[in-house]
């Protein structure tokens, strides 16, 4: 009998934030997938967990795709976290999970976290049709296109961003939505968390230091 793929979401940021079904997941499961071992063992240990941890990340996908495959079809149950919130969103797991589908394998999602569906939900926007942009690329040719895409969008943009990154996105924004109504989501669920919002020029004027994982979002057209 082939094992099972657990999509186990973790905490964002407050290690409280994980559902009772998660834990005894990660408990029961024979093998943890996880996109930086060091990271899921803190949160192993905070649960006193302990359950054998191989690393799968955007840099060894394509090479460990293929064990954790051969693992489950063996019939080991395997538990897939990302460094935090729900696997494969902006984070490794859909190549695994098409993979699985394809070899027959059950794909079991256990919900909780998910940082960009706290940010809207906080944001004041509307909640009722947004698109999902994640990381803007750094090619500047489907950057460019990303951002044409976006201001003609007519539903609430939600966009991910690294902190040395968000000045120039922000910049880069202010180009095309005018005066349009926008909220950075920061270090959500952690100490920090902040939520900033004005129009895109009243936040570039007093946001000088950013730290910490964003989340930029912005009102419908």
């Amino acid at each position: 009998m082939k094992g099972k793929l657990f999509l186990v979401a973790t905490p964002i940021g407050n290690l409280e934030d994980i559902t009772f079904r998660a834990i005894n997941t990660l408990k029961e499961v024979d093998l943890i997938a996880a996109e930086d071992t060091r990271h899921t063992l803190k949160l192993l240990n905070h649960y006193e967990i302990k359950k054998p941890l191989i690393s799968y990340h955007r840099h060894n996908e394509e090479i460990k795709l293929d064990l954790l495959i051969q693992k489950l079809e063996e019939g080991q149950n395997i538990a897939l976290v990302s460094d935090a919130g729900t696997p494969a969103i902006c984070d490794p797991g859909e190549e695994i999970v098409k993979e699985a589908i394809a070899k027959g394998i059950e794909i079991i999602p256990i919900p909780g976290a998910c940082a960009l569906i706290n940010a809207l939900i906080a944001s004041g926007l509307n909640t009722k049709e947004f698109s999902f942009y994640g990381f803007l690329s750094l090619n500047k040719k489907i950057r460019q296109k990303k951002l044409e895409e976006i201001k003609e969008e007519n539903k609430t943009i939600i966009l991910y961003e690294a902190p040395h990154k968000i000045i120039k996105t922000l910049e880069d924004l202010s180009k095309i939505i005018e005066n349009r109504q926008v909220v950075i989501a920061r270090e959500i669920t952690k100490i920090h968390e902040e939520f900033i919002r004005g129009n895109i020029e009243e936040i570039l004027e007093k946001y000088k230091e950013p730290k910490g994982e964003h989340i930029i979002l912005i009102q419908a057209n």
